[in-house]
């Protein structure tokens, strides 16, 4: 958990909140990009036949797809840079909500509860995969080592929703392993493809199906696009090679960062602009936070932190070092 705010960042409030202004949580979700990044997690997390079936026995995705869209993106944002009251709020009434719900194991015919461990962590780390893919290729400015730190961070995004937090992947190299292990366990089936075919064409408004194809299309397909090549495989479609699809999240990255940061946080729920009021001006997320603190955490003079240190000033994991300044990280498999 992130230490309070110092009087450095602002004076205006002392709850920072689970990750506060110094981690690498905090600057990179108020990056744009991160919308492409959940709809990616969603293609994602679809291949798992339990986590999908635990959403599509449970939920009116069909009908109530994009206030699920919109729910998931105020939880995370809730976390991220609300108070710790309203972090741990929130996780107690997602817990509250998964331990109602059951699915039934197509396999075998028993039924499971929806917060069981295994679902539990391949949501979680289909969304941490996703959220650092997508932001990396399109020209995020994030070293390895934060990287690292990112990973260790959220598992506290992990504890909320139920896990143990010393059972989940705290560096890149733990979450590259937890793919590995899981893979043979994914498959397309008929849910996978109801969420597919609702990504790619999402109901709407007759007058919104033109803007529908222009907008969303585009960024749904850069976001499958952007998926590793097993998923692509499980699904069925093709994808253009990693290369084009990174020039295309490049591109997608600079045009969406040129709209004035005020301006995108405008969008509900507004929680960055709420954070600020709290903590300070200062506090406001920035990649160049993470560029002005990168040569400390490349340098191997930095400290190598324990999981869950504050991410701008230490490195993430169990037991790791920071991978060597300028490896690429990649997507597991």
């Amino acid at each position: 958990m992130a230490a309070p705010l110092s009087g450095s960042h602002g004076g205006h409030g002392t709850d920072a909140g689970l990750y506060g202004p110094r981690s690498v949580t905090w600057q990179l979700h108020g990056d744009p990009v991160m919308w492409i990044a959940g709809v990616r997690a969603l293609y994602l997390q679809a291949l798992h036949p339990l986590a999908v079936r635990g959403v599509t026995q449970n939920s009116d995705f069909r009908e109530d797809a994009w206030g699920r869209l919109l729910r998931t993106a105020r939880f995370v944002a809730t976390t991220t840079y609300g108070t710790t009251e309203a972090a741990e709020r929130a996780g107690a009434r997602v817990r509250g909500i998964h331990r109602r719900l059951s699915l039934t194991d197509p396999a075998t015919g028993a039924r499971l509860g929806v917060d069981e461990p295994e679902l539990l962590l391949w949501v979680h780390c289909a969304a941490i995969d996703s959220y650092l893919q997508v932001t990396r290729r399109s020209g995020y400015p994030l070293t390895d080592a934060q990287a690292d730190a990112y990973v260790a961070e959220n598992t506290e995004a992990a504890r909320l929703v139920g896990l143990d937090p010393a059972a989940v992947p705290g560096s890149t190299g733990e979450l590259a392993a937890y793919f590995r292990a899981v893979r043979p366990r994914l498959a397309a089936t008929r849910e996978a493809r109801e969420v597919d075919a609702f990504l790619r064409r999402p109901p709407v408004h007759a007058l919104l199906v033109p803007a529908r194809e222009a907008i969303w299309g585009r960024f749904a397909a850069l976001a499958y696009a952007s998926l590793p090549s097993y998923a692509h495989a499980l699904y069925g479609r093709p994808a253009s090679a990693p290369a084009v699809v990174t020039r295309r999240l490049r591109g997608t990255g600079r045009a969406l960062r040129c709209i004035p940061p005020r301006v995108r946080w405008q969008l509900p729920p507004k929680h960055i602009l709420r954070a600020m009021e709290r903590l300070g001006p200062g506090t406001r997320p920035s990649p160049y936070k993470l560029r002005r603190n990168a040569a400390i955490l490349d340098s191997g003079d930095g400290p190598v932190a324990a999981r869950g240190a504050s991410g701008i000033h230490g490195g993430g994991g169990r037991e790791h070092l920071p991978p060597k300044a300028g490896e690429e990280w990649r997507t597991p498999g």
